[in-house]
């Protein structure tokens, strides 16, 4: 087995504390704050190679309420999957949880084969700080998470936290190592909750969400390469595209493969957003499926191969939080040393945070 271990070396510590609901707010006011840059490079966060797989749960954390003016859909037609951007509603907190000391939490469900063990897991969470309210930044670096029948643990970021303001936004991602928690737990439907994200509304929009990425052995199925790559690149206004390459892969031919990307800002139906992936020089595929066409592949959905994530709730138009995972099959019939996944964007673009791959491999 070939690991490369997590990167350390962008901030402060994660905590995971085991503390009950009142004691984890009270105690979140006093969370140090990570720091911030408008722009971290990707780079390879994990990698292995091992019998296993990748697994995420990912949900968005606001939806729309009232339409402002012509400009936009019924909230519910856009819900069910209709047109309808963010800066065109008066955004809402999503609440799923029972506790009106949370003002914001949404669910979701991670699969994981039975007998696996995680290798590895990492929460990210971001969002926009100003919409018809402005947060302060400082809050940004922690979220609360509950474990399938458990109960909230508070979660610093460990890393830098990638912080853009520009065009009317104040956008962010965090993240934090989660590992113990998600190999104690297992699979299951985690919850998220306090995202420091506004709401209201604003030409920008109101948007955000988190993903919950999990790489976990399982020596019955096939031979893997598992990597997670993450930073904060934006593309749009002079920069419209951007390309990231694994190397060293020894994929096989005729293998499979699937790529999961986190983005936030997408607006659905703006067009001219794309995503490929090349295996070494050959013909870069297009990536696309029945939820995410090739031309508008950031179209604020959360899905894997185009089927909706099981998650609650589940808001077919997500109103500018992207989480979905992709076939990579067509371009690994002759396998490959090196994949280059390139993102392109012709419209004003938005903010890329996390790429994770699985593909089959040989010793």
């Amino acid at each position: 087995m070939r690991k490369s271990m997590d990167r350390t070396g962008r901030g402060v510590v994660c905590a995971l504390a085991s503390l009950a609901l009142p004691a984890a707010l009270s105690s979140a006011a006093a969370a140090p704050t990570p720091k911030e840059s408008a722009r971290i490079p990707f780079a390879e966060r994990f990698h292995v190679t091992q019998h296993g797989g990748i697994a995420r749960a990912a949900n968005s954390s606001l939806t729309c309420g009232r339409a402002a003016g012509r400009a936009g859909a019924p909230c519910a037609a856009a819900q069910q999957g209709g047109a309808g951007v963010n800066g065109h509603y008066r955004m809402a907190y999503i609440d799923v949880d029972s506790d009106t000391r949370t003002y914001n939490s949404s669910r979701a469900h991670l699969r994981i084969p039975a007998g696996s063990r995680v290798s590895y897991a990492r929460l990210y969470w971001g969002g926009n700080l100003r919409a018809g309210a402005r947060k302060p930044a400082k809050g940004s670096g922690r979220v609360l998470i509950a474990e399938p029948g458990g109960r909230y643990k508070k979660v610093l970021a460990d890393t830098l936290t990638g912080h853009r303001t520009g065009s009317g936004a104040d956008g962010f991602q965090a993240s934090a190592d989660v590992t113990e928690l998600v190999r104690k737990s297992g699979a299951g439907s985690y919850t998220v909750s306090q995202i420091n994200i506004a709401r209201g509304r604003s030409k920008a929009g109101a948007w955000g969400g988190w993903t919950l990425v999990a790489a976990y052995e399982n020596k019955k199925l096939p031979l893997r390469t598992l990597a997670l790559w993450d930073g904060f690149e934006s593309l749009g206004g002079d920069r419209r595209t951007l390309s990231v390459r694994l190397k060293e892969l020894r994929i096989p031919a005729h293998s499979s493969g699937r790529v999961g990307v986190v983005a936030y800002d997408g607006d659905r139906g703006s067009g001219k957003d794309s995503l490929s992936v090349q295996a070494d020089r050959r013909h870069p595929h297009a990536l696309r499926d029945t939820a995410n066409p090739a031309t508008d592949v950031m179209n604020s959905t959360v899905t894997e191969f185009g089927r909706e994530s099981r998650r609650q709730p589940a808001y077919r138009n997500t109103l500018g939080f992207d989480s979905d995972v992709f076939t990579i099959k067509p371009a690994l019939r002759s396998g490959g040393d090196q994949l280059t996944f390139r993102f392109t964007t012709g419209n004003r673009g938005y903010l890329l945070g996390a790429l994770f791959v699985q593909a089959d491999t040989r010793r």
